[in-house]
């Protein structure tokens, strides 16, 4: 193999771990983080980031649904001061929403690190 190949293998295996490796800005919170956390509702804004399907299916008490596929638009909709608390289904998604919200201006950010599949509070339908 020439350095290319490795170069090549280097950078795939960078962008595939760097999904996985937390981002030192984003707050991680458990379940029982989250519980706490909704109990004081005007300092935090709370967005369920999976598609509508997933979320009527049952999400937290709380947590507006801004789909992932729809947040760059919709970003006007979250209060910049306040803490924004995200969850998904895995963590994965509101990962990915949380950069976008940094992009735009949201300087605390926390998500639920297991995402719903994690969760074992209330649930609404």
């Amino acid at each position: 193999m020439d350095w290319l190949t490795y170069l090549i293998y280097g950078l795939l295996l960078w962008f595939v771990v760097s999904r996985f490796l937390p981002l030192r800005w984003l707050e991680q919170l458990g379940p029982q983080d989250v519980e706490e956390r909704l109990k004081d509702k005007k300092q935090h804004v709370y967005l369920d980031v999976r598609e509508p399907g997933e979320y009527k299916g049952g999400h937290i008490p709380g947590f507006t649904n801004i789909p992932l596929s729809q947040l760059k638009r919709r970003v006007g909709e979250v209060e910049k001061g306040k803490t924004v608390i995200l969850t998904c289904q895995s963590g994965m998604r509101s990962r990915q929403a949380a950069k976008i919200l940094r992009k735009h201006g949201c300087t605390r950010i926390a998500h639920l690190k297991t995402g719903m599949s994690g969760w074992r509070g209330r649930v609404v339908r």
